[in-house]
Order: C-alpha cells, then sequence, then structure tokens
C-alpha cells in the first residue's frame, strides 16, 4: 500500500471553506479514482494535514494527472491556502491501524 501526508496552513476565518473543499475532494478521489479514503487533521500548532491512502503510487497516478476534475472544490480549497508544504509520500511496510467495516 501507499500513503501520501499533505500539509497546508490555512488562512484565518477559512477553516471551514478549506475543510468543506477538502471533504468534496477527497471524497470525489476515492470514488473516481480508488484511494481507500483520507483524513484531515488539525495540528495543536494550527497546521491542517491529510493523510490519503492508495492502493499502490502507481494507483495514485490518474488522479494527479487530471487535478481538474472538481474546479470548484480545488478552488475551495486553494482560496483558503495560506502556505502549503511539499507532501510527503510513503510505501506502507507495517500497517497495525484497525478499521471499522462500513
Amino acid at each position: 500500500m501507499f500513503a501520501v501526508i499533505y500539509r497546508w496552513r490555512i488562512e484565518s476565518g477559512r477553516e471551514a471553506q478549506f475543510a468543506a473543499g477538502w471533504h468534496r475532494c477527497s471524497t470525489q478521489i476515492k470514488k473516481q479514482f480508488g484511494s481507500y479514503g483520507s483524513r484531515l487533521h488539525r495540528t495543536d500548532d494550527g497546521l491542517y494535514v491529510s493523510y490519503g491512502r492508495w492502493p499502490s503510487a502507481e494507483a495514485r497516478e490518474p488522479y494527479r494527472a487530471q487535478l481538474d476534475f472538481d474546479p470548484e472544490s480545488f478552488h475551495m480549497m486553494q482560496d483558503a491556502i495560506a502556505a502549503e508544504l511539499p507532501e510527503i509520500r510513503m510505501h506502507i511496510i507495517g500497517d497495525l491501524l484497525e478499521e471499522p467495516e462500513t
């Protein structure tokens, strides 16, 4: 499996806009591109962090090649971002998380 960590600083007052855009965008990525889903976190110092999982790095490529799949949700996120840090790409070599069946 493969995972990516995304990190952002969000403009003050635009947190809800960003979270709504992230939710909409991530839901579409799961439906259209086969990700295993994503989580959005806020750190104690205010950084927003999202963790997305994929079957493999190769399975993620169609999404990366088609970032305009939902321009409105992408704009909601981009408009709220003060700073974007580089993504962290990870190949999962051990996994002890347990996810409930949905």
